[in-house]
């Protein structure tokens, strides 16, 4: 009898033991989500430069899989740059340790190439190119063909009139220079007159008459029309690889220009004219009976490694590179489907891997330089917190910048180490979102989107700053 007692009594024990732990939980809880709403609400939330715009916040603990704080966190926002984070999920997955540079097909006396997208080839960052050496060791006839090509060289939504600038490059099949053209002043002036110098260099004997069409001046050279610092900049045609010079308040000393890009016409033809390659265009120069499946990679079964893949996904989210988020997602898309459209990429991605997103967002391009793209802070949350569960914190330090790095170089200096995350800009629009140790070790996950601001983006960002610095002292 007395057993049986004890039994109830220790039952009891036990059981008040557990509400009373659950109590503890879920007052600390609320204690936190308060302490959290207070200071969005004095950092955030009443600050004038946010008065004009749409604010959305996630705070998110793993460790209890839990939100701490949410304000319009289910809402949609156009993320900017935070679309580099499901693209740097995508890559991280499904390119492997390093990326294929390369897929060809041995027939006959021939080698029939397959372009994979890769931004890497002839890239300055990268110094060592085993696609090009591959290319002017092989002895064998070289046919290219890019039929696993389906897209058009600009994401849905992009900005027609940014054509010229270094941010909005064209994509395609086979990138060549980043796509980018480096046009440079060579050497000092003498009497107002001026070397102008391309990279690569097959753009400059497409421009031979550069000064002479607009300025009236020798080829490759420009006559300002007096003696002083020549202020100006450079432009190209918006339908055609020819530029021209306009006036500006600065003075040039480089510029970087997308070029327009056609694997066959522009790729092809600065590889013949900057390294005597000869590759011919499979469909016009290649005879045969039989057809090949190109979309088939068990065809394609050679392939040329090119560069580890984290070092292309850290420099894209150090420094919010568009270009390389663009070819990566094509990529992910050649591996997965054997052909590079990011529509159907992206549709893939949503069915699968992001099927259970708290909110299903639209997804149009790689980059985030589209305001067609509409995510919450729920879904970057959620993608944020799937990265680290399928990669670990380890890897994911070593791609995204944390303080005084890359785009949060003047941000989040004493909390170096602690915070890892993705900015994003656009007019009117900015974002921050990934993961923060608090001082007592805990970490959490956060997104935080604000868009139709009418401020400067430093005063947003330093209200951001403040408000996460905020949850790391106390949390």
């Amino acid at each position: 009898m007395n057993d049986k007692k004890h039994s109830r009594n220790d039952c009891r024990q036990f059981l008040f033991i557990i509400l009373h732990s659950v109590f503890i939980i879920f007052f600390a809880s609320c204690s936190v989500s308060k302490k959290l709403s207070k200071s969005a609400k004095e950092n955030v939330l009443s600050n004038k430069a946010f008065q004009t715009a749409h604010v959305g916040i996630s705070v998110y603990d793993p460790a209890t899989n839990k939100y701490l704080y949410n304000y319009q966190g289910d809402k949609y926002f156009v993320p900017a740059s935070n679309i580099k984070i499901p693209t740097c999920y995508a890559a991280m997955k499904y390119l492997g340790d390093s990326l294929v540079g390369l897929r060809y097909y041995l027939k006959d006396d021939s080698i029939i190439l397959l372009p994979t997208g890769d931004p890497t080839f002839l890239f300055s960052d990268y110094k060592y190119q085993p696609v090009l050496n591959f290319l002017k060791n092989e002895k064998r006839k070289l046919f290219i063909d890019i039929e696993n090509w389906d897209d058009d060289e600009f994401g849905s939504g992009w900005s027609w009139n940014d054509y010229n600038e270094y941010y909005m490059v064209e994509r395609n099949s086979f990138p060549i220079f980043g796509n980018v053209v480096k046009i440079s002043l060579i050497g000092r002036p003498v009497r107002g007159k001026y070397n102008i110098k391309f990279e690569p260099a097959f753009l400059e004997t497409q421009n031979e008459n550069f000064a002479i069409r607009l300025i009236n001046s020798p080829s490759r050279h420009v006559i300002w029309p007096d003696s002083t610092p020549a202020k100006f900049n450079v432009r190209r045609q918006k339908l055609e690889n020819q530029f021209y010079l306009e006036e500006s308040n600065s003075l040039l000393s480089s510029q970087q220009i997308p070029f327009i890009v056609d694997t066959v016409s522009t790729t092809l033809k600065i590889l013949k004219e900057d390294f005597g390659l000869l590759i011919s265009n499979y469909k016009k120069g290649f005879q045969t009976g039989s057809s090949i499946d190109f979309n088939s990679h068990d065809l394609f079964n050679y392939k040329i490694h090119s560069q580890p893949t984290d070092s292309v996904l850290k420099p894209m989210m150090h420094r919010s590179d568009n270009f390389f988020a663009e070819q990566m997602l094509l990529m992910v898309s050649n591996e997965m489907l054997g052909v590079m459209n990011d529509e159907r990429i992206i549709d893939t991605l949503l069915k699968t891997d992001f099927k259970d997103l708290p909110q299903r967002p639209r997804w149009v391009d790689g980059s985030g330089l589209s305001r067609y793209n509409l995510f919450t802070p729920q879904d970057i949350v959620f993608i944020l917190n799937k990265m680290n569960n399928e990669f670990g914190m380890d890897r994911i330090k070593e791609i995204l910048p944390t303080g005084g790095e890359g785009t949060i170089s003047n941000y989040y200096k004493t909390d170096s180490g602690y915070i890892y995350g993705k900015t994003g800009t656009l007019s009117g629009v900015v974002s921050f979102s990934g993961f923060l140790y608090t001082k007592k070790g805990k970490l959490l996950i956060f997104s935080t989107l604000v868009n139709n601001h009418n401020n400067s983006a430093t005063e947003i960002r330093k209200a951001i700053e403040k408000f996460l610095q905020g949850i790391r002292n106390r949390y």
